[in-house]
């Protein structure tokens, strides 16, 4: 037998095979997308069309039946960013809450309760979830990617605003440099430079938990995270300088609805 011939003989075996079940290498987030682009204006929610529209119970079911792990690096940190943002909008209509997420399992005289990122709730690949373990113990030890506090929204007015989109890996890079860019430069009643007094009004995002270190562990790495997205000149000198005041901004934890 020839080499050709054996080659040939192989070939037609090797096609003959059953195709190998390759893992996804994407999740659908169409429906949700769908979802956001409809009930979900400058960063507000519609949590009742949310709570009545059949498809977000559907997509809850496809994180419910999805392992991330099985996903290249970008498609992981894109779903985990959706779960959490839409297990969010779950849990505000779970507890019908129209007021603030704090009110969610808030502590009651000495008896102390589950605040609302302490509810296990949240299914991911047949797995319960917190909302902390989403954020504190996945994504922020997986990834360690520092914009994601400008992308998990925790359905308060002083959070980052909520897109009207969903997040994918293909375009993630892109999702999470206008979320950096909208909240740190063009939301000024959260975050500002004033160069006059040499003072940068900054939101208490980055003093929750232990986040600064996600930025470099001090006001003055903070302040080179943020001049990243000024343009050269006056602010962004001052902000590389780190010769500035810290002010920080109000917090409003009032809940970030669209009221019909």
């Amino acid at each position: 037998m020839t080499i050709g011939t054996r080659y040939r003989r192989t070939l037609a075996i090797l096609l003959a095979l059953p195709l190998m079940q390759l893992p996804a290498q994407t999740v659908d987030h169409g429906a949700y997308d769908r979802l956001l682009k409809a009930h979900v204006v400058n960063g507000l929610v519609d949590y009742d069309a949310f709570r009545d529209d059949a498809a977000f119970t559907g997509y809850l079911r496809l994180l419910a039946a999805t392992t991330p792990s099985t996903l290249p690096r970008n498609e992981q940190l894109a779903f985990w960013i959706n779960a959490y943002n839409a297990y969010t909008i779950d849990l505000i209509n779970r507890k019908k809450e129209r007021q603030s997420i704090r009110n969610i399992n808030k502590s009651l005289g000495l008896l102390r309760l589950k605040g609302p990122w302490s509810e296990a709730f949240a299914v991911v690949g047949g797995k319960t979830y917190t909302l902390d373990d989403i954020e504190q113990r996945t994504i922020r030890p997986t990834f360690r990617e520092p914009r994601i506090h400008f992308a998990l929204v925790c359905a308060a007015i002083g959070c980052p605003p909520l897109r009207s989109e969903a997040y994918t890996g293909a375009r993630l890079e892109a999702q999470l440099e206008d979320q950096a860019a909208l909240f740190l430069v063009r939301s000024p009643q959260k975050n500002r430079v004033d160069v006059a007094r040499r003072t940068l009004y900054r939101s208490q995002v980055f003093s929750f938990s232990d986040y600064m270190k996600d930025f470099g562990g001090s006001e003055a790495a903070v302040g080179r995270f943020i001049a990243r997205y000024y343009p050269a000149g006056p602010a962004r000198t001052m902000l590389e300088s780190g010769d500035f005041t810290v002010v920080k901004t109000d917090y409003d934890w009032s809940l970030n609805i669209r009221r019909r």
